[in-house]
């Protein structure tokens, strides 16, 4: 007897970031499959991940030598701790992460997801300053809207609606400033001018500036998704404004943390996000991509000026008593390893900024004519627009109306996989996608976009 999945489904499984009320209303697509960028449901219909399987997917899905590297570790040891004990997997790819990302970051601890690469630096960070005498320096900097995980730490260090809404009592507090986006005067929602987002960097660069001169001595870091902001709705930043954060940072004391676990590997058009304003920060988050979207492996970065201020005797109680069980898996480490050969072999980087630069044309042609659309947000892979019932004066659709929901739905006819915010509709191609289906990618999204509002009221 053939097993009823989406049956199943509705009986025991409690989807993430999901209303179950909304989602028992229509049947859900069942992946079992996939091939390169596509993924297949049970019944054998093909999608384009559009979304890059949440951001994640790099080469595509089932890259024969990742899937071969992983078949050989699997021959070895599927799991070894890092606690007491070491081994090769985890030796070799923090070796290769040292040896990608900007000096001086040398140290490589490892966890499991992005939001524990985030809270490992929340972590580090506070004991960093309190082992060097600072005990003061016990505050945080974020962006309004930021999103760094969902982690008890890093649910404190965002807050992005809806998704932290209602959690300020299990929360510790963060000075905000705005980001770039929100200091930009647009005049209702036509397409953002590069100079508007220049000057904007520069009143939101001043409100730090402000912020670190009356409260640096009990500030430890400022926490920042470098070059654009994604679960905010793709929200950019100029190159300029990151570098002119780390120089606040370095003029006041203070660390920069630079969450990197969307925007790495290619996904901006650099390696990392943090090479186009030519900056290292004190700690960097990698995820997502950092296993080309096989198996969770996460890494925080640091320096070794910082990881310095962890050595002492054990009585001083200066280690850092923070990990996971599965924090530097030798099956992950091993994909990752394969991933980033991969990655270095066929050229993905050029790649990413070849299709960029389609995706734009695209955009340009199909998504910004549409009457209920606003203004497009890119950087280099990373899109984001906004679906409005009126544009020129940014009146939205009622979150009842589920009206980038029925985009989704249209798109998937179309045998193409979207996933939005809320009414931000977001397209995140896997940097390896060859130009043709970046096209289909837009048209047909174009076209779900255009059947969705047509019937909204």
């Amino acid at each position: 007897m053939k097993t009823n999945y989406t049956e199943l489904d509705r009986r025991v499984l409690w989807h993430p970031f999901t209303q179950h009320t909304e989602w028992n209303a229509y049947d859900p697509l069942v992946i079992e499959d996939a091939d390169g960028f596509e993924l297949i449901d049970t019944e054998g219909n093909r999608y384009l991940d559009g979304v890059s399987s949440l951001w994640c997917n790099v080469h595509g899905h089932n890259h024969p030598k990742i899937v071969s590297a992983m078949k050989s570790q699997l021959d070895r040891v599927t799991h070894s701790t890092l606690l007491g004990l070491t081994h090769v997997p985890a030796i070799e790819l923090a070796n290769k992460l040292v040896q990608m990302t900007p000096n001086p970051l040398k140290r490589v601890f490892f966890t499991d997801a992005g939001a524990t690469a985030v809270e490992a630096a929340l972590r580090i960070a506070f004991q960093y300053w309190q082992q060097i005498g600072k005990t003061e320096k016990t505050n945080f900097v974020s962006l309004d809207e930021a999103y760094h995980g969902d982690t008890i730490g890093s649910v404190s260090l965002g807050f992005s609606e809806p998704f932290h809404r209602g959690y300020q009592p299990l929360t510790f507090s963060v000075h905000k400033i705005p980001p770039p986006f929100f200091c930009s005067p647009i005049d209702g929602y036509r397409r953002i001018k590069p100079n508007e987002l220049e000057d904007a960097a520069r009143r939101s660069e001043k409100k730090l500036e402000i912020l670190l001169e009356s409260h640096a001595k009990t500030i430890a870091a400022v926490f920042i998704e470098p070059l654009c902001q994604g679960a905010a709705g793709i929200l950019p930043q100029p190159p300029s404004y990151l570098k002119r954060i780390r120089e606040l940072c370095t003029e006041h004391n203070v660390l920069l943390v630079c969450d990197e676990v969307a925007t790495g590997f290619g996904r901006t058009g650099s390696n990392f996000a943090v090479e186009q304003a030519e900056i290292s920060p004190d700690l960097m988050c990698l995820a997502k991509g950092l296993t080309g979207g096989t198996v969770p492996v996460a890494a925080t970065l640091a320096t070794e000026k910082i990881f310095e201020t962890f050595q002492g005797s054990y009585s001083s109680y200066r280690a850092l008593f923070h990990g996971h069980t599965y924090g530097g898996n030798p099956l992950g480490c091993a994909a990752a390893l394969a991933n980033l050969e991969v990655y270095e072999e066929e050229k993905t980087l050029l790649n990413a900024q070849k299709i960029a630069s389609t995706l734009t044309a695209a955009l340009k042609q199909q998504i910004e004519p549409l009457e209920h659309v606003g203004p497009i947000r890119q950087v280099g892979l990373m899109v984001g627009f906004d679906i409005l019932r009126h544009p020129e004066n940014k009146e939205p659709y009622s979150p009842d109306d589920r009206v980038a929901h029925q985009a989704v739905m249209h798109a998937r006819k179309e045998g193409v996989i979207i996933r939005p915010l809320g009414d931000t509709m977001v397209l995140m191609p896997a940097p390896a996608m060859p130009e043709d289906l970046i096209i289909k990618l837009v048209k047909s999204t174009a076209e779900a976009v255009k059947r969705a509002t047509s019937e909204a009221k």
